[in-house]
């Protein structure tokens, strides 16, 4: 018998509680829950897949299409503070009582197939897109591709953001193996967007052997700019006098340069206008990444979580300007590439608060200091139970001229991110 929860924290502990582990990928329980489910949509489907920038290019899809006057759903993991961010109805986050309505179907449907976390969400996501007049679905792969929960349903178009190193537990120890994974969301004849410059030849090759339409950053599609403005360079167009969109860091043009491609490839299912790529990338928002909050001092959110993703910070960091010292508040999840990620952000930091993370994940602020210690970080390095903790001692202490940037992983910015924006 399907359960019934009044609200939308007994409906996730619920959900919590359904599967032995966390991960567990593989697509045959959740397409049978897919089939019991029945939930279909005219919608046209957009899946974004890739290590790092999905979430960014997301929120880009999301702005421009909305400027263009269709009707989106959105579905992005992991959330900062509330679940409600994981899906959306026209920039709107969806309503505790639209969740609990979707988790009832999810669960009904389910009958005794033991689902994750993960899973149980994407189906109630796409079940509640199911019941919207929508025009487009946006849906952020979770973890790898080929055998992730988001990959039952089928899209119109993907993109495979940037491919690099993260979860090799699951998805295997070489960006060749990595790519093949994530290219699992390609389908034959469909549009694939690969924002990668550098894209595995397993990508390329999988692309190829499915007769997926592939187009390469840097190959079939790219971009150009000055300080003041940028340009796309598509297969049959070109975009230009763009100004920068409104994510902060050097990278979102790689992000939006694959999010122009993959829509200048479906334009004859959606259309969309000049101006409203424009007022898209100009109002576009994504809290935690390389979020710059206003006042002084300078304080600095990304959710940066992985060696390329911190490399990326460092350079976005080093861009800008002079600050006196740089304070870090660290915490990261035990399973990553700890000391590649510090590597990374070594020449941008001064002084080190590194804490611990909750959860049998959480990585302990003692083992990031050994780690740090072995590659030669200098000043100072001080340890704290919780993020936020971190974050008030680094305020207290900090020069108005300074900086402090919160970083490595979801859960260290969204412990910082209510005492951070207080009284700023």
């Amino acid at each position: 018998m399907a359960a019934e929860f009044a609200s939308l924290e007994g409906w996730l502990g619920h959900i919590e509680g359904l599967h032995s582990r966390p991960i567990d990928l593989g697509l045959e329980r959740v397409q049978q829950v897919f089939a019991a489910l029945g939930a279909k949509s005219d919608a046209v489907v957009i899946t974004v897949g890739g290590t790092n920038g999905k979430g960014s290019s997301c929120a880009m899809l999301e702005a421009i299409l909305r400027a263009a006057g269709y009707h989106v759903g959105l579905y992005t993991s992991p959330h900062l503070l509330r679940y409600n961010e994981r899906v959306r109805l026209d920039l709107a986050e969806a309503s505790d009582a639209q969740l609990c309505a979707a988790f009832a179907a999810v669960d009904a449907a389910r009958g005794q197939v033991a689902l994750t976390y993960f899973e149980f969400g994407t189906l109630a996501a796409w079940w509640l897109f199911c019941q919207q007049a929508l025009d487009v679905i946006i849906l952020e792969v979770g973890l790898g591709g080929r055998l992730d929960a988001v990959n039952v349903i089928e899209p119109d178009c993907a993109i495979v953001t940037s491919v690099a190193m993260d979860h090799m537990d699951y998805l295997g120890d070489s960006r060749e193996q990595i790519g093949f994974e994530k290219a699992g969301i390609y389908r034959a004849g469909k549009p694939a967007i690969c924002g990668d410059p550098q894209a595995p030849a397993t990508l390329i090759e999988h692309a190829r052997a499915i007769g997926a339409d592939l187009l390469v950053q840097g190959r079939d599609y790219g971009f150009s700019g000055d300080k003041q403005q940028w340009k796309f360079i598509g297969r049959r167009q070109s975009r230009n006098s763009l100004a920068y969109p409104a994510l902060r860091g050097a990278n979102q043009l790689l992000n939006a340069s694959a999010v122009l491609a993959a829509l200048e490839a479906i334009e004859e299912l959606l259309p969309v206008p000049m101006q409203a790529v424009r007022q898209g990338l100009m109002m576009v928002e994504l809290p935690g990444r390389f979020q710059v909050l206003p006042g002084r001092p300078s304080v600095v959110l990304d959710v940066a979580h992985n060696p390329q993703a911190a490399a990326v910070l460092a350079d976005n960091l080093s861009n800008m300007g002079f600050f006196p010292d740089t304070w870090a508040v660290c915490g990261m999840l035990a399973d990553k590439d700890i000391e590649g990620s510090l590597r990374a952000m070594l020449p941008r930091v001064d002084h080190w608060l590194l804490t611990d993370l909750p959860g049998p994940r959480g990585a302990r602020a003692s083992d990031l200091m050994t780690i740090l210690r072995g590659l030669g970080a200098k000043g100072r390095i001080e340890l704290f139970a919780d993020p936020h903790s971190a974050f008030l001692s680094a305020r207290e202490r900090v020069s108005e001229g300074d900086r402090i940037v919160a970083f490595g992983s979801f859960l260290t910015v969204a412990d910082v991110m209510p005492v951070a924006t207080q009284s700023r």
